[in-house]
């Protein structure tokens, strides 16, 4: 009895020494949007036929693989999502990090908070990443905070080499 009445008076006092028992202590939760999904690449970013990006977080340049320590580069408006944001989204089976602006992303967020990200294709500028990118368009489920062990396809979204487009 007397070890339960300690420990409770060691976790009060924790508290009001401004720290918490380890047992409150959590990882951020994950959250689900239904987002508007498009995506981008070297062809149609800004500048064009570039892998610059806007708020370099893991990345130098737009990239990665897409597991959930090196994460794909994806944009959207930074009131939406804070840059250095982890999503998960399940139809390609691969994570992203907010590292970059996009102009539609503001836009859309700015006229009526419509969720919208642009996630990173490839760095080509071979004129098939455009139909690749419309093919893969669309409204799905994104979850923002993901956990770390989510099922991850490493297939580029866009091949360079062989210019196909990652089929789900």
């Amino acid at each position: 009895m007397k070890s339960k009445l300690l420990v409770a008076l060691l976790g009060i006092g924790l508290l009001f020494a401004g720290a918490a028992p380890a047992q409150a202590a959590a990882s951020p939760h994950s959250t689900t949007y239904t987002m508007y999904v498009t995506l981008y690449g070297a062809l149609d970013n800004d500048p064009p036929g570039s892998a610059a990006i806007a708020y370099p977080q893991i990345h130098s340049q737009a990239g990665g693989t897409g597991t959930y320590s090196n994460p794909v580069t994806f944009a959207t408006n930074k009131s939406e999502l804070a840059p250095g944001t982890r999503v998960y989204y399940s139809y390609l089976k691969k994570y992203f990090i907010m590292e970059d602006d996009c102009a539609q992303c503001d836009s859309d967020w700015n006229s009526g908070k419509k969720r919208h990200i642009d996630l990173w294709a490839g760095n080509s500028t071979n004129s098939g990443i455009l139909a690749c990118e419309d093919k893969l368009t669309r409204s799905g489920s994104v979850i923002v905070n993901p956990a770390s062990n989510l099922t991850v396809d490493t297939t580029p979204i866009f091949n360079t080499s062989t210019h196909k487009c990652y089929s789900p």
